[in-house]
């Protein structure tokens, strides 16, 4: 089994966590040499890859690759896809699963209600819309070449060194008062698992991996203070904050994700709700990462 994970961030790196094991080689990209130490002491082989061109050491490491994993953000196409073309099949013979990492942001705005695999994606921004077409690129891959294709949409996410802990203790966190907004959130930990689960049974198709719980985010912030015998920021009005165009974005989106699909699965989160989560990080002492 040879995993190579293209964009080996903060999730790409919980997913090598998440396969590696005897006998199991986990190859990952980043686009900075810096960041290629890291990746090999968590026993990675490290790969620089830009997007642009792939240099000849990466295109002799796919030869024998058995799962890929593409966590890179498509930017105005997909770099990975368009790299591959019509040579996917011969830079990738022994491929065996393919993993998309992509965004709940592609249903767009639903006014709070439930939205589960079925629902229509009406995506808002323009990323969220790039993120779908990706999506629909690497299913007609698999369907191409019959290979179980799975599309990860996940919510916010957080863990060790990312986290609310993290935003109190630096003086950023924030207390925004949006009425009745609500995001759903995932610990990286459970995207390391269900990428795993998911290759380990061959499973393609379309999957929210997301928390059980979607809750207004400044309860989260309340939570963590709490845990951390901290006062909370103060509130502000979400409509009076200065907000990057960015951040104001998301709070433009407001929808329950259903992971009752993942789940019928039998797969099983970790961390299936924020406030158990957090008391976890807590006690574990872990969340500075």
């Amino acid at each position: 089994m040879h995993v190579m994970i293209f964009g080996c961030g903060y999730s790409g790196t919980a997913i090598a966590k998440a396969l590696s094991g005897d006998g199991v080689r986990i190859s990952g990209t980043t686009r900075s040499p810096d960041k290629m130490d890291l990746l090999r002491q968590n026993g990675i082989d490290a790969f620089l890859f830009d997007g642009e061109t792939m240099e000849e050491g990466l295109r002799r490491a796919l030869a024998d690759v058995t799962h890929l994993v593409q966590s890179i953000s498509p930017g105005q196409a997909d770099p990975l896809l368009r790299l591959l073309g019509k040579d996917g099949a011969s830079l990738l013979p022994r491929l065996k699963w393919i993993g998309y990492l992509s965004t709940v942001g592609v249903y767009g705005d639903h006014k709070g209600a439930w939205v589960n695999e079925e629902t229509p994606c009406l995506p808002v921004s323009g990323r969220s819309k790039e993120r779908l077409e990706a999506e629909e690129g690497w299913l007609a891959m698999g369907r191409e070449r019959g290979l179980p294709a799975a599309v990860l949409r996940l919510s916010g996410i957080y863990g060790p060194g990312r986290n609310a802990f993290c935003n109190l203790e630096k003086g950023t966190a924030r207390r925004l008062i949006k009425k009745d907004q609500v995001f759903n959130r995932i610990r990286v930990e459970d995207i390391g698992a269900a990428t795993r689960f998911l290759s380990e049974r061959g499973l393609g198709g379309i999957y929210n991996v997301t928390d059980d719980r979607p809750a207004p985010p400044q309860d989260v912030i309340v939570e963590a203070a709490r845990l951390m015998g901290v006062e909370p920021p103060p509130e502000q009005a979400f409509e009076t904050a200065e907000l990057s165009p960015m951040a104001r974005s998301f709070y433009g989106e407001n929808k329950r994700i259903s992971n009752a699909k993942l789940k019928a699965t039998r797969f099983q989160f970790s961390f299936p709700n924020y406030p158990m989560s957090l008391a976890q990080l807590w006690q574990d002492g872990r969340w500075r990462g």
